[in-house]
């Protein structure tokens, strides 16, 4: 993931027929560009306009927004495909509690995307239709991400929300924050940005914009805690998810049938990991065949937009010369992640927070991050953790390195726990992707090792039940607030009586 904070300056701008004057920011900021590899990826292009949002004075006119009464109100900010999965279980956890008449009357809206709207919450935009990377893309989406900011705002004023709700997006969702801390709206970050992983200095604003800090791994809330943050450990949603997915028996029935190993390719939940990735992967699976010839491939695309690119690219990699034919052994399917993983006997797998799937599922499963030059550069300087799988990170002894922390060598003896093997890298791996392939499709005992290995990992840190615990915790906060605002109600009747 890229953050930017662009330098700021004092400008003035006239809007609307009122002539009214926006100031933003007189002050210059410092230049930081952040570097994260394994989660929600946006750029923080807001900090020159940082206060632009509260000096606006007309709320007036907000559409889209409900004002009638509700018990309580709680905004959500969520901008990843996975982060609208986690707010739609968090919601449908209140719902099974609203059933038993906990709370009734909840009013969830904010921006999310189609789970999180199918689960009750009002979206005013689906956020999760601008999950983007790259310095360039994040500028030509500047004013769409400035309107909803500006948006939120207004809502913060008019409607007054009892919580805000933050999931992943740091890039965007620290300005939401910032946004609801000057409204005097308190802030839950549920499943925070991996701050320990690069750019550390940037708790000053989990400090500061966040009350509460909702921890997704084991060893997040220490690291909170000891920076001045009020952390708690819940567990990462997505195991709950992943529980109570349902698989398609009759597609798992199709692909048994077919005969042969089958090896899955997941090249990414987002359309440039998909461009970056996927030419690696072919290429490895290529070779793949040429040492274990009876092999299938299938690749799980996550929408048909990236059904037609990674179609594009197989094209364009099967015509390339000496390209070693893949034919009618490559198939592509959309919407199959879970029955695919499930079927497969191995993986290749873009980072990301698939490898808690491929753990769940107990697969086998080597890991690429295909990067620039000048990304991989870069993210060497800010990156504070050995490793950018998150199963990785929770077999080792010391998920935190200081200085530079290289990346993962399989012939490096501090690699030895590594469960997926990982290539982060601005070279072509196929040759190694293959390697490990080839390995587990021909060497049935190393094969079961790895397996053994996974469900060991899946029994300490893969029960779920972090949507139960958040629902309660965050619940017990609102809980708190309405019986101040009950007792508060009661004193003002005493008094004028």
């Amino acid at each position: 993931m890229w953050e930017l904070n662009f330098p700021r300056f004092a400008y003035s701008a006239i809007l609307g027929r009122q002539g009214m004057v926006v100031r933003a920011s007189r002050e210059l900021g410092k230049l930081l560009v952040d570097v994260s590899i394994e989660t929600t990826v946006v750029m923080e292009v807001f900090a020159w306009v940082g206060s632009l949002a509260g000096e606006r004075r007309d709320m007036t006119g907000l559409a889209g927004i409900d004002s009638k009464e509700a018990k309580m109100k709680i905004f959500f900010s969520v901008g990843e495909p996975s982060g609208d999965l986690h707010g739609a279980n968090l919601i449908r956890e209140w719902g099974h509690r609203q059933r038993g008449q906990a709370h009734p009357g909840w009013k969830f809206v904010g921006y999310g995307g189609p789970r999180m709207a199918a689960a009750g919450c009002q979206l005013h935009a689906d956020l999760t239709q601008l999950a983007i990377i790259g310095i360039v893309r994040a500028l030509l989406y500047l004013p769409k991400f400035l309107g909803l900011l500006w948006r939120a705002d207004r809502y913060f004023q008019c409607q007054r929300p009892d919580l805000v709700i933050l999931i992943d997006y740091p890039g965007f969702n620290w300005w939401i924050a910032r946004r609801a801390k000057a409204r005097g709206i308190p802030v839950v970050y549920y499943g925070t940005p991996q701050l320990w992983a690069w750019a550390s200095w940037r708790v000053k604003k989990m400090r500061r914009y966040v009350d509460h800090v909702l921890c997704k791994l084991p060893f997040e809330p220490k690291w909170f805690a000891q920076r001045g943050c009020q952390a708690t450990f819940v567990g990462h949603p997505y195991f709950d998810e992943l529980k109570g997915r349902k698989l398609d028996e009759t597609f798992l029935q199709c692909l048994a049938e077919r005969g042969g190993p089958l090896v899955t390719i997941l090249p990414g939940s987002r359309t440039q990991e998909v461009r970056s990735n996927t030419q690696a992967f072919l290429r490895a699976a290529g070779k793949i065949r040429q040492q274990v010839p009876q092999t299938r491939f299938a690749v799980a695309a996550y929408k048909r937009q990236h059904e037609k690119l990674i179609r594009e690219i197989v094209r364009r990699e099967q015509s390339r010369p000496g390209a070693i034919p893949l034919g009618d052994r490559l198939d592509i399917h959309v919407g199959r992640t879970g029955e695919l993983i499930h079927a497969a006997d191995c993986c290749m797998a873009c980072s990301g927070s698939v490898s808690l799937e491929l753990l769940y599922h107990a697969k086998p499963a080597v890991v690429l991050y295909q990067i620039s030059q000048w990304s991989y550069w870069l993210q060497s300087w800010f990156r504070k953790v050995r490793y950018i799988t998150l199963v990785n990170l929770l077999t080792a002894d010391d998920p935190f390195a200081g200085g530079m922390v290289g990346v993962y060598n399989p012939e490096d003896p501090r690699d030895a726990h590594v469960l997926m093997p990982e290539y982060l890298t601005c070279r072509d791996k196929s040759t190694q992707l293959a390697d490990h392939v080839i390995t587990w499709l021909t060497d049935d005992a190393e094969r079961q090792r790895t397996v053994c290995r996974l469900k060991e990992l899946k029994a300490k840190v893969g029960q779920g039940g972090a949507s139960h615990r958040a629902a309660q915790y965050i619940g017990g906060l609102l809980e708190a607030k309405e019986e101040l605002r009950v007792e508060s109600r009661e004193l003002r009747v005493r008094k004028s009586a």
